[in-house]
């Protein structure tokens, strides 16, 4: 089978929930990517949901790097929330050591799928004065007020509210409501600083203790690591309003720029057609669901639906992902992955203009095994072309699919061992050893081996 050369697509085109079409991607800074990708609220395990997010954005990512773009990508850890401050109250433990045991956790599932580590992936309590800095100028604008201890956000003085979720002014009044305990002025108003309630982790500001609002973490971190105006913002469907929406609102009204050129969002992981969420314990976890598949079937099973369509979660959907993407892994059985330097000629080209036209993977999926079963007919013939191979695998592989031992362990694992065993450092330092030997056994579950000894603590990845 043999397939004449072709060049890359250079021009992408997103969906951009701001404007309701699909946008060429113009990056601020010519051949880099900047993008913010909202991360876990890291209070309790992730599941399937979360794992859908982070595939999406990782496949992207390595689309982007694989055109030959410098992708800069920020993913948040929410480490301070009224989730976790309700979920330490009810455990009776700090919230930091909450916050510290899911943050490991997270990081474990994510290694476990195959995401590539951010670039920058900053923790909201590293980043308090960052953010008492920008409530503080928000105040100076007057875009923001103190009362009784909290800091609000004034509405009515940004003029475009709305628009990201695509609701007026009065749909949005209409639904908005003073909740007990809140000194706002105006129902439409939105929190930017909290004032500490009493047995609550807290931060000394001018404003009294206290700690931040949801949204204004993920304005402050995008800013600080990417710059005032940003190539893309990404998250699910159910984080556009408020969250996104007040994101916009407080970052432009700081420094009177466009904040994000395109929003980038993904649908829901629903299960009979409700969303996977802990608030209805519907929910598969990540570690739950790699006990029955691999990581490669699970990416399969995701990328195989648009990422702005729902997705039902369903056994027999994965089973049906694990036959599909067997076909390509008794290629490599039988013909080995011939050379990956050779081009894919007119299916790379097919591959790649999908993912360009609105990152389109169930097209790119569909154009990939209709290219496999060619591949299957050739080898019963004898007359496989392994040059072609070569391209074939390194496609799937742009996509995150089979990645190489190598890969493994430069790239993805000895970062994250890196950052888990600097957390278990710290854990230890602090007396903490009940994480620190939470991590040790997380670790050595998926292969890493924790040795510490007089002359420091050792890693070895089998």
């Amino acid at each position: 089978m043999v397939m004449k050369q072709s060049s890359k697509p250079r021009d992408i085109f997103i969906y951009n929930t701001l404007t309701r079409r699909v946008e060429k991607l113009n990056p601020v800074h010519p051949g880099e990517v900047r993008m913010y990708v909202c991360g876990p609220t890291v209070y309790d395990v992730a599941h399937l949901g979360h794992a859908r997010a982070e595939i999406v954005y990782d496949s992207f990512r390595r689309f982007l790097e694989y055109l030959g773009y410098k992708v800069i990508m920020v993913r948040n850890i929410t480490d301070i929330d009224d989730k976790i401050i309700n979920r330490a109250k009810e455990e009776n433990r700090p919230a930091s050591e909450i916050a510290l045991q899911y943050t490991v956790k997270y990081f474990i599932d994510t290694l476990r799928l195959g995401i590539k580590h951010p670039t920058f992936n900053p923790r909201v309590t590293d980043h308090i004065p960052d953010i008492i800095s920008f409530v503080s100028k928000l105040v100076e604008k007057g875009y923001a007020y103190e009362s009784g201890g909290d800091v609000y956000f004034s509405v009515r003085k940004y003029q475009g509210y709305g628009e990201l979720s695509g609701q007026s002014l009065e749909r949005i009044i209409a639904g908005a409501r003073i909740e007990p305990g809140e000194n706002k002025k105006d129902p439409l108003d939105f929190s930017l600083w909290k004032s500490a309630k009493p047995g609550e982790v807290y931060w000394e500001s001018p404003w009294g203790r206290g700690r931040p609002g949801w949204h204004i973490e993920c304005s402050t971190m995008s800013m600080k690591y990417l710059g005032e105006t940003i190539d893309i913002h990404a998250g699910g469907m159910d984080l556009i309003f408020p969250h996104h929406e007040n994101e916009r609102a407080q970052s432009e009204a700081l420094t009177g720029k466009r904040f994000v050129n395109i929003w980038m969002h993904h649908g829901p992981l629903t299960v009979k057609g409700e969303k996977m969420s802990k608030s209805l314990g519907n929910y598969v976890t990540i570690e739950e669901a790699l006990r029955r598949f691999d990581a490669d079937t699970l990416r399969f099973y995701i990328l195989s639906t648009h990422y702005r369509s729902p997705l039902d979660y369903s056994e027999q959907a994965l089973e049906s992902a694990k036959k599909g993407l067997d076909k390509v892994r008794k290629i490599i059985l039988r013909m080995g992955e011939g050379n990956g330097d050779e081009e894919a000629g007119e299916l790379e080209e097919e591959v790649l203009n999908h993912l360009a036209n609105d990152f389109n993977t169930p097209r790119a999926i569909a154009t990939l095994m209709d290219a496999a079963n060619r591949i299957i007919e050739d080898i019963n013939r004898g007359s496989v072309s392994r040059r072609f191979l070569g391209g074939f695998l390194r496609l799937w592989r742009m996509l995150g699919f089979f990645q190489s031992g190598v890969e493994r362990a430069t790239e993805r694992e000895k970062r994250l061992v890196e950052i888990l065993l600097d957390i278990r450092s710290a854990a230890r330092s602090s007396g903490d050893y009940r994480l620190a030997d939470r991590i040790r056994e997380e670790l050595n579950k998926v292969g890493v081996v924790v040795e510490d000894t007089s002359k420091g603590t050792f890693a070895y990845i089998l």
